[in-house]
């Protein structure tokens, strides 16, 4: 130290006494803490609080519990701004429902509820991950509820539906088959190499996909893009009473829970981000006065197109194919018999 010291006469004192109390330190370490010298092993209590991920099978999961409605307002409060109210995500943000039968197209949309395989793993990933920002910040039973509210908005579970840890595991997603075990490390060795190729390689680049697919290329009208088409509702679906049943309008009134959000029916309704929508079947598109309707819509009007039972339908089932530009911001209804009961409960509703 002391030859160090003629060699650096610009080393004050202070330098010189935390150098030293350095060397001090690391020269205390134990042997046993590793080759290096440094730290020590983890104890019990300090793995445990880093150990909290939860596999597909449930192990690790704590005891809780959150229902639908619970989830709802928690969502509301911490997840909207990124996820939308309804988890159709919010600009570049993630769609958290919807994208049903989208896995085999060129831009699949990969939700939750079209392509995530466990409810495990949605547990999972909001207990570790989220809220954006403030990560491990909500108790398990506000991770039950969050995750039951998406659960419903991907239309899997029902709106009274509690999640528990003792029940997680009964929720079958869609796309639980749709994955298969990773074995590229024996199927694939044939392909590695431990030298990159200098000579007789390769001479053409085969382009595999482009911008558009990816969503990264701004939007423009052309032939080359048509639009989605959307299938009509079936007979089934259609096939809604003059005088609707008293049932289907019960029916309907649950699922319309999704849609209160923004709209209201009944007496005294009135618009709020959406329209009002009494006396809506039948009636004219964008009819409702003093709303502002996006340009969409009120061209939509101006083509002269009315809310029947089919049309309405097609728009419930998925709005932003149906008609582009629509600021309605909800995914759609996924179910037939929903979209008929939604039908059913807004044919009842008038001023």
């Amino acid at each position: 130290m002391s030859r160090f010291l003629e060699a650096r006469p610009d080393l004050k004192a202070g330098r010189y006494i935390a150098v030293t109390a350095s060397l001090v330190c690391l020269a205390a370490l134990p042997a046993s803490a590793g080759k290096f010298g440094l730290g020590r092993p983890a104890l019990p209590d300090e793995i445990a609080a880093w150990d909290v991920d939860v596999p597909p099978d449930g192990s690790g999961l704590p005891e809780g519990s959150g229902d639908v409605l619970t989830g709802e307002e928690i969502f509301a409060e911490k997840c909207a701004a990124c996820h939308g109210d309804f988890a159709e995500g919010v600009g570049n943000w993630p769609k958290l429902a919807g994208g049903w039968d989208t896995l085999d197209h060129d831009d699949p949309v990969k939700t939750v509820g079209s392509y995530w395989p466990h409810a495990t793993s949605v547990w999972d990933y909001i207990n570790r991950s989220m809220p954006f920002g403030a990560a491990q910040t909500l108790s398990a039973d506000e991770v039950y509820a969050v995750t039951a509210y998406i659960l419903y908005s991907n239309d899997l579970v029902d709106d009274d539906f509690t999640l528990t840890d003792q029940n997680i595991l009964e929720v079958r997603m869609p796309n639980r088959e749709g994955f298969v075990v990773d074995d590229r490390q024996e199927a694939e060795r044939h392909f590695w190499t431990d030298s990159p190729c200098m000579e007789n390689c390769k001479t053409t680049v085969e382009i595999t996909m482009r911008a558009r697919t990816l969503d990264v290329t701004p939007e423009t009208p052309s032939a080359a893009q048509p639009e989605t088409a959307v299938p009509l509702l079936s007979d089934a679906a259609k096939a809604i009473e003059p005088v609707p049943d008293p049932e289907l309008v019960a029916a309907g009134e649950k699922v319309f829970r999704k849609c209160k959000a923004c709209h209201q029916v009944g007496k005294g309704a009135q618009s709020r981000s959406g329209p009002a929508l009494n006396d809506v079947v039948g009636a004219p598109v964008a009819q409702v006065e003093g709303f502002r309707y996006s340009k969409a819509m009120s061209a939509a009007a101006a083509d002269g197109l009315v809310w029947d039972e089919e049309t309405l339908g097609t728009f419930l089932a998925k709005p932003k194919a149906f008609l582009k530009g629509t600021k309605m911001s909800f995914a759609g209804l996924r179910k037939a018999e929903d979209i008929a009961a939604v039908i059913a409960y807004l044919k009842a509703q008038s001023d």
